[in-house]
């Protein structure tokens, strides 16, 4: 395993890491969770990503269990959470003071923690005045709460401005970004925040590498009934995600990582590795098995050459006929 510091900040973060949205306490047992953060986490992975919404908070809880269980040093883990979607009342969601107040109290409960590492707001909230969440942030860090936060798919021009309330006001600013990243899903962070990255020295802990599984290649015959598009509450995943041009794509990946001697899911997490603005590349499972095949995408990275980028670039570059 590699490490790689998180933007500008002193943490380092593996290269690999592992989260628990859609998995845990709804998709799988609480002893494959288990199993699968153990395989993780004796792979080199020390950054562990969770939520106050995943499974409504039974992810949480889930980790929580599980941490105190295996009894892994504190100082060797990296744990996140995110806030903004609570409980389906008024000020038990969003970004507003009193939410991140007890929303990070209900998430470190859960986790049995008394910290996370980084924190994130989960999404923007166009309700409450960014002053009053970056000040709502600066004292979760103060209390000790959590050590850095950050932002999930916020624009970046709100990011900025939460940037500048921060040094404005001498509070602590935001350092981090989760957001969508991969092969079929790329604007926003190659261009929309690339001045983060280079002004700010933003890092970012990516999620959905395999666009939900559809670069894995588990959807190019259709939809497995064990896979998340199967899903109840992610029928989203194959009305928007699995389209007929992305699968034609995946398809033509194929040939690419048959030449490099790995699966589609390795050569489709490599080629996130390759960027250098990554921080970590945020991966889940369902079962130790695929822990163990994604971090060997580790091993295929430094086979991506310029040549090989070019070819992966003209797959998925291409236009429908």
């Amino acid at each position: 395993m590699n490490y790689r510091r998180l933007g500008r900040a002193g943490l380092q973060v593996s290269e690999l890491s592992f989260g628990a949205w859609v998995t845990f306490g709804q998709q799988v047992s609480d002893s494959l969770a288990r199993d699968c953060m153990v395989a993780a986490f004796e792979a080199g992975v020390n950054f562990f990503d969770n939520a106050e919404a995943y499974a409504g908070g039974q992810a949480e809880t889930v980790m929580g269990n599980v941490l105190k269980e295996v009894g892994w040093p504190r100082e060797e883990l990296v744990i996140s959470t995110k806030l903004f979607w609570g409980q389906d009342k008024p000020n038990s969601q969003g970004l507003s003071h009193k939410h991140l107040m007890e929303g990070i109290n209900n998430s470190l409960r859960r986790l049995q923690l008394e910290y996370v590492d980084l924190l994130f707001c989960h999404r923007p909230d166009p309700n409450t005045p960014i002053e009053e969440t970056v000040r709502a942030m600066d004292l979760i860090i103060k209390q000790g709460k959590a050590f850095y936060w950050g932002t999930s798919e916020w624009p970046a021009a709100d990011i900025a401005r939460a940037d500048a309330v921060a040094r404005q006001y001498n509070l602590t600013p935001p350092s981090m970004e989760q957001p969508q990243y991969n092969l079929l899903v790329r604007d926003r962070f190659e261009k929309e925040y690339a001045p983060l990255f280079r002004d700010l020295g933003y890092g970012a802990t990516i999620f959905s590498p395999l666009a939900s599984g559809l670069l894995s290649g588990k959807y190019n015959d259709g939809i497995p009934a064990d896979s998340r598009a199967a899903l109840k509450d992610y029928s989203w995943v194959k009305d928007q995600v699995i389209t007929p041009e992305r699968v034609d794509k995946v398809r033509a990946l194929k040939p690419l990582a048959d030449d490099l001697g790995c699966t589609l899911a390795q050569l489709s997490l490599a080629w996130c590795l390759k960027n250098p603005n990554v921080s970590t590349v945020i991966t889940g499972a369902s079962r130790p098995s695929q822990v163990t095949e994604n971090m060997q995408a580790l091993a295929v990275a430094p086979q991506l050459t310029p040549d090989v980028l070019e070819r992966i670039e003209a797959v998925v570059q291409s236009k429908p006929e």
